[in-house]
């Protein structure tokens, strides 16, 4: 049966000429990245079976505890990056700062910047609930053969060249478009092989899925507070159902296929929302709308926003179009 889907390799190399950029450099990249995957992957399926459960003891940039996951993914992914030669920089949620590669032979001669968020829920490993990678790409705007500096990565979501994500589920799956459409690739374990399993992703138009936090609903906007009453009423197509797995790579996925909208606004105790603009938001929304949804920050587009530093955060609205058309109604009327 598997025979009969295309490797994640064959879909590259047939699809390279669809890039605008077509250098080779980009499906390196990806390929780069799918090796990073598989090696995080193994990891990933050795919880509970060897010491990688847990805080590691340190905190990240944000103030937040690591996880020992959180540090290897980390590892692994920028320590592949760092081996192909193929960026020219790479951010991490789990750095402090921007990492400035220099590749040995070619004095910076590579055109792309990274950024990443290792593993995204890594909280719920623990509770052996899926997790996930999240990776944006972007074409350096600083010259050639010149180190990297902040404003590379500091570009708006809409000029991104590529983003996807894995999810570390009950399969192994990697996401991503290159800006002609979304699709899904599912690894199959006893070969080390990710095969084209979901061709061209879409969001349907309206969906019946709501993921949201609602243990802090006293907190949010009113807006929010009306959309989520919304959706709990008897009328039409609804109520909507509730489902929060707290891993926005998972809630996006199961969204993306079944019809939804993921919400994570600003509130009273967090006042720009909690979600990173570069690392989650920025990926997911270009993913959103590759795939004929829509992501927004509750009163615009999340990709024309103007990034001023390296773990900015927003207030992330997505998905199914009808859905999040109907939530920007109900922000604005108390705008």
């Amino acid at each position: 049966m598997l025979k009969k889907h295309k490797t994640l390799g064959e879909f590259i190399i047939e699809n390279q000429s669809a890039f605008q950029y077509t250098s080779g450099e980009l499906s390196k990249l990806i390929n780069a990245i799918r090796l990073a995957a598989k090696v995080v992957n193994h990891e990933v399926n050795k919880a509970g079976l060897v010491d990688i459960l847990g805080a590691a003891g340190d905190t990240n940039i944000q103030g937040e505890n690591q996880q020992k996951l959180d540090v290897m993914a980390n590892e692994k992914f920028i320590q592949t990056l760092k081996n192909r030669e193929i960026v020219c920089g790479i951010a991490s949620e789990e750095e402090d700062d921007f990492i400035t590669i220099n590749s040995s032979d070619d004095n910076h001669q590579n055109k792309y910047v990274v950024l990443i968020d290792p593993l995204d829920g890594s909280s719920n490993i623990d509770v052996n609930v899926s997790v996930g990678t999240i990776f944006s790409i972007y074409r350096r705007i600083t010259p050639v053969g010149t180190p990297v500096e902040l404003k590379d990565f500091l570009q708006k979501g809409r000029e991104q060249v590529a983003a996807g994500y894995i999810v570390y589920g009950t399969s192994t799956m990697l996401v991503y478009s290159t800006g002609a459409g979304v699709n899904g690739f599912t690894l199959n374990p006893a070969l080390g092989t990710f095969y084209l399993s979901h061709p061209d992703m879409e969001f349907p138009e309206s969906g019946k899925i709501y993921s949201v936090n609602e243990g802090n609903y006293v907190h949010f906007l009113q807006g929010v507070k009306d959309y989520i009453k919304y959706c709990q009423e008897e009328e039409g197509d609804r109520p909507y159902t509730s489902r929060y797995i707290g891993s926005l790579v998972s809630d996006f996925h199961r969204n993306m296929i079944k019809g939804g909208i993921y919400m994570y606004p600003k509130s009273n105790i967090a006042e720009n929302g909690k979600l990173r603009l570069l690392y989650e938001c920025n990926p997911m929304a270009y993913l959103a709308e590759q795939a004929n949804g829509l992501a927004s920050d509750g009163f615009g587009r999340i990709l024309d926003i103007e990034p001023t530093e390296l773990h900015q955060r927003v207030p992330f609205f997505c998905g199914s179009k009808n859905m999040v058309k109907k939530l920007h109604e109900c922000i604005a009327k108390h705008a």
